[in-house]
């Protein structure tokens, strides 16, 4: 047990690499939109800020931290037998660029009121998707980039929308022509698969497991149905313009519940080139 203790206090000591814990790896980045993901004793009990953390019954645990998560966060881990480690993390704090956006249909940087009926059905099916909350383990095989083509957009950026200032960006935007493959990013469940969302055009929700879950936008065809399991590498549809979008291109979102993670930081090196 104290080899184990050991282990994570050493672990969560520095912000942002792989570590060993208990013979098992340790990935994961300790920053602002990062994902943390490893395997704890099992039948242990994990806190993260408070609030617990799923661990599996082979002890298997993610977390993460949003794109405004504050410098220190508090982990605490009761093992089986009772015993309480607690450690302070050290988050990485983050500097994220301004975006100008140009060129988008006027009407979805400032939605009409007669929109406000259907975009609500809309987030509300979103919310939905993103709550499950179930025992798979697909995002133990990390995430590969779901298009070819470069990066047009990065998370946390503040957005200007047609010269106006809106909400930071949560996605990875990957522009390409309309009609190249999109891919899952990595295997799960399609919990949501629609053509026509009023902003965010076609999209797709895959969960992964444990809260985590892919969304990808403003995809031209989606070519997968709601309940389908994938493998990592499958097609899910088409690149896009669809929504509110200025040229084609796959908007790449990377969610913990309801935290936003970046999913740049979830990609081999080879993928970010």
């Amino acid at each position: 047990m104290k080899a184990l203790e050991t282990a994570f206090l050493l672990l969560f000591t520095v912000t942002c690499a792989a570590y060993a814990v208990a013979a098992t790896e340790l990935q994961g980045s300790v920053a602002q939109g990062g994902m943390v993901w490893g395997i704890a004793e099992q039948g242990a009990v994990i806190l993260l800020d408070g609030n617990p953390v799923k661990v599996g019954p082979e002890g298997q645990f993610v977390f993460g931290f949003g794109r405004d998560a504050g410098p220190e966060a508090r982990l605490i881990i009761i093992s089986r037998a009772g015993k309480r480690t607690e450690k302070i993390l050290k988050v990485e704090q983050r500097t994220f660029d301004i975006e100008r956006v140009k060129g988008l249909p006027p009407k979805t940087v400032n939605p009409p009121p007669e929109w406000a009926a259907q975009r609500k059905v809309e987030t509300g099916r979103v919310a939905k998707a993103r709550a499950e909350t179930t025992g798979d383990t697909f995002w133990t095989e990390g995430f590969i980039r779901p298009a070819k083509g470069r990066f047009s957009g990065f998370y946390g950026s503040q957005r200007i929308l047609n010269g106006e200032p809106k909400n930071p960006h949560y996605g990875l935007d990957i522009a390409a022509k309309v009609g190249e493959p999109i891919y899952a990013p990595a295997g799960g469940t399609v919990r949501l698969a629609d053509p026509g969302f009023l902003l965010e055009g076609g999209i797709v929700i895959i969960d992964h497991g444990y809260g985590v879950t892919s969304t990808l936008f403003h995809m031209n065809s989606v070519d997968v149905k709601e309940g389908e399991t994938l493998h990592q590498g499958d097609p899910i549809g088409t690149i896009g313009a669809t929504g509110r979008a200025s040229g084609p291109h796959v908007d790449w979102r990377v969610n913990w519940g309801s935290v936003r993670l970046d999913p740049y930081l979830l990609l081999s090196e080879a993928d970010k080139k």
